[in-house]
């Protein structure tokens, strides 16, 4: 029996590269900006989702945020993937820990 998508880990590089084979054409003609602003409508619907989940897909918004930052950061020539692994490798960036250990702001 052959895994379903849920049960393999999620690959961020593979996932961007899916997103760029699939939309990446309409993406390129639409333009970075273009593309921005779908992005930053999904945003919308997911504080949407946030505020009323009962009345949204709250999990469908998240994974279309996902889809369009992919799609945005393909276009402007940048691997989610690697650049995810550089700034968070595991532990706090200021503190160095894991779990955090920095005083929380007010």
């Amino acid at each position: 029996m052959s895994p379903t998508a849920g049960d393999r880990p999620f690959d961020l590089r593979a996932f961007q590269q899916q997103i760029a084979a699939t939309f990446g054409a309409k993406d390129a003609a639409r333009g970075v900006a273009g593309t921005f602003m779908y992005f930053v409508e999904e945003v919308g619907e997911l504080s949407e989702a946030l505020r009323e989940p009962a009345r949204h897909d709250l999990a469908g918004e998240f994974a279309d945020c996902q889809a369009w930052l992919a799609s945005l950061a393909h276009l402007a020539g940048v691997d989610l993937a690697a650049v995810t692994r550089a700034k968070y490798p595991g532990t706090c960036q200021r503190c160095g820990q894991a779990p955090c250990v920095c005083a929380t702001k007010p």
